[in-house]
């Protein structure tokens, strides 16, 4: 769910930033029916999670959610961590972030023919919409964890789930940080064939 941070970890490479943006809506072997470079994307997009879920500080922030919403903690995390990301873009990266968004969209909608037909309509309401440049606010994370509130084919409670957030949010900040450093490591590591760092076990 963290399209922004996907998108930014996966370098300045274009088909590696489609490949990080729609990798959710990738199933199944690689490359699929994927041409080469996009499913290297999504092979990134792949282990960026695999990461995510051993890093300590990403389980940090799962376990500052609280048990009504623990089970959709991940869920949870990666929209939090898209909003930090967005709301302190301007120490992050030297483009604007509506311009850099932008040009995420334009990205896609040039390989959009090339992704399946099944994400074409999320792919064109993210960039209609402006999601990622929405994160900034909390209203917009607010507004992506009620649409998939509403999405889902079970009651569960990610609807006010920006709550979670706010009841911590410095220290979701500072794993964020944390998490961040050591994920753009892992990825310039990944880039170059060469063995991802250890995991630090949590203390």
């Amino acid at each position: 769910m963290n399209f922004l941070a996907h998108a930014l970890l996966a370098g300045d490479t274009p088909a590696l930033i489609v490949g990080g943006v729609v990798g959710d809506w990738i199933k199944g072997t690689l490359p699929g029916a994927l041409p080469g470079d996009l499913a290297q994307g999504v092979a990134l997009h792949r282990a960026i999670d695999h990461f995510a879920e051993t890093h300590p500080a990403f389980n940090r922030s799962r376990s500052r959610v609280s048990p009504e919403r623990r089970r959709y903690a991940g869920v949870l995390v990666d929209v939090f961590y898209d909003h930090l990301l967005a709301r302190n873009w301007a120490a992050i990266h030297s483009q604007p972030l509506d311009e850099y968004c932008e040009a995420v969209y334009g990205l896609i909608r040039e390989r959009l023919n090339e992704l399946p037909a099944s994400a074409h309509p999320a792919l064109l309401l993210m960039a209609k919409e402006d999601w990622l440049t929405s994160y900034a606010q909390i209203d917009g994370i607010a507004d992506v964890l009620a649409r998939m509130s509403r999405r889902a084919r079970q009651p569960n409670p990610l609807m006010h789930g920006e709550q979670e957030f706010l009841a911590d949010a410095d220290g979701f900040a500072g794993d964020f940080d944390e998490w961040l450093a050591d994920t753009g490591e892992f990825c310039r590591q990944w880039g170059s064939g060469r063995s991802p760092p250890q995991q630090q076990a949590s203390t």
